[in-house]
């Protein structure tokens, strides 16, 4: 399993607030971004499996949405983040 409790405590750790801050949008963005890389070397390899296509486009929409909540309640939290992920360079 390439996401297993320990790499999530991790991510967890890392962007959240502690290892059980599963709800924070920080958290919840790096564990999508996560899955996102993931899920894109997937397709690379299996370019025609239409469910994981669809299970991508639908984590990326996730994360998009979350990214613009975060921008709008807190605009340095989200630079932060931003630039600790490396997204919209």
């Amino acid at each position: 399993m390439y996401l297993d409790p320990e790499t999530k405590k991790e991510i967890f750790a890392k962007y959240g607030k502690s290892n059980t801050d599963t709800g924070s949008c920080e958290s919840q963005i790096a564990l999508f971004s996560y899955r996102i890389t993931h899920l894109t070397e997937h397709m690379k390899a299996n370019h025609k499996d239409h469910s994981t296509n669809r299970a991508l486009v639908e984590l990326v929409g996730k994360r998009r949405r979350l990214l613009a909540y975060l921008k709008r309640k807190d605009i340095n939290r989200y630079r932060d983040l931003i630039k600790a992920l490396g997204l919209r360079k």
